[in-house]
């Protein structure tokens, strides 16, 4: 692919760099870290610094599961979770257990440019599905499956990276039928489900386990913060008996242990709902600064949908613009953005490029957004 891989770590000082997917300073709770590590600790026995069950401990699956059944509106089971170090952890488990290299699997046209690499290194062979405003484009999916036997279907349903959109209640369900039919898996990326701005998502694949065709995947580094390194994989009692057999779990017990003990402490208190209403509040503030600045600054020349949730914007130019050598230019002007090909499979997109809204205050995104706009003239 063209489009260089990169992972933005904090900007130059003055810089508003639009291409961190990372939630900002002052949304990193760091006295509610502190006061749940402060709960735990208190009243910490000496085993619970042990190894911990391979699944995960028992406590924290429990709260874990009713924290979910809240925010999906349906009932989760704890015997249907498994703690994994964060999202990508799980996608890189998930493509050890369910695939062998040599595999196909389906993946949207765009999707999370960082899976490409874990996809990779497993030696997956990647075949990208077109997404609309309906999200995974269903049709494509059939039509692919008469020359192809995917492995495993990699999705991110709801607030889609880097598009934005959500695929429809009614192409979930379509998709939970073609992996019946057809015998893939599907691994959907949901760190985005609980972080909705305006109406709920259509249900998470985390609801439709008991197909036995779902892998949901889920972190804790979009709603609390993302150095707990603690996420979690839904899926039915089978598909985890099969997480569970491999030889890195059963040599290293539960994965991240005293963070999942914290996590909990947040979780049993309340505050971790209560942060995450917050997030939504603000969030909600950023992703409408920023819609507003896109029409102030780049309308009549690229277009967009504005997301009802997650984290970015998907912005469309015509084909004549390349958005990938305007990055070094954007540099110059302290702005930045990820550029569009970095998220196709094909090596397409070029004239697209992602924007986050979740790393910068409502003035410092209109500020951003000013100073792009002398690249498209």
């Amino acid at each position: 692919m063209s489009g260089a891989v990169t992972f933005d770590g904090a900007p130059p000082p003055g810089t508003i760099n639009l291409g961190i997917g990372q939630p900002s300073a002052d949304l990193l709770p760091v006295d509610l870290v502190r006061q749940a590590s402060q709960s735990f600790f208190d009243h910490a026995q000496p085993l619970e610094l042990n190894y911990g069950v391979p699944q995960g401990d028992e406590r924290f699956l429990a709260s874990l599961a009713a924290f979910l059944t809240e925010g999906y509106g349906a009932e989760v089971a704890a015997d249907e979770l498994f703690v994994t170090g964060g999202s990508s952890q799980g996608l890189d488990l998930a493509s050890l257990v369910f695939a062998r290299p040599g595999d196909t699997i389906f993946v949207e046209e765009p999707s999370y440019f960082l899976a490409f690499q874990i996809f990779r290194d497993h030696g997956l062979n990647i075949v990208g599905i077109p997404v609309d405003d309906d999200g995974l484009c269903d049709d494509v999916i059939q039509r692919e499956l008469k020359s192809h036997k995917p492995a495993f279907l990699y999705t991110i349903p709801s607030y889609h990276n880097p598009g934005g959109q959500c695929t429809s209640e009614t192409r979930r369900r379509r998709i939970v039928e073609l992996a019946t039919q057809h015998d893939f898996l599907i691994v959907a990326d949901e760190v985005y489900q609980l972080l909705h701005y305006y109406d709920m998502p259509p249900p998470a694949y985390g609801t439709m386990t008991a197909s036995g065709r779902v892998v949901s995947l889920g972190s804790f580094s979009k709603i609390l913060a993302p150095g707990m390194r603690l996420g979690w994989i839904q899926t039915s009692t089978d598909l985890r008996t099969r997480l569970m057999a491999g030889g890195f779990i059963n040599s290293g017990g539960s994965i991240n242990h005293i963070s999942s003990h914290i996590v909990r402490q947040t979780i049993d208190n309340g505050s971790l709902t209560s942060h995450i209403e917050n997030l939504r509040r603000v969030y909600r503030g950023r992703l409408e600064a920023m819609d507003a600045a896109l029409h102030e600054h780049f309308s009549g020349i690229a277009n967009w949908t504005r997301p009802d949730g997650g984290y970015f914007f998907w912005v469309q130019f015509d084909d004549s613009v390349d958005t990938a050598p305007l990055r070094d230019k954007a540099r110059a002007l302290e702005t930045g953005f990820q550029g569009g090909a970095t998220f196709s499979t094909k090596d397409k997109l070029h004239n697209c490029l992602r924007l986050c809204f979740a790393h910068y205050n409502e003035a410092d995104i209109r500020e951003g957004i000013a100073r792009m706009r002398p690249l498209f003239d």
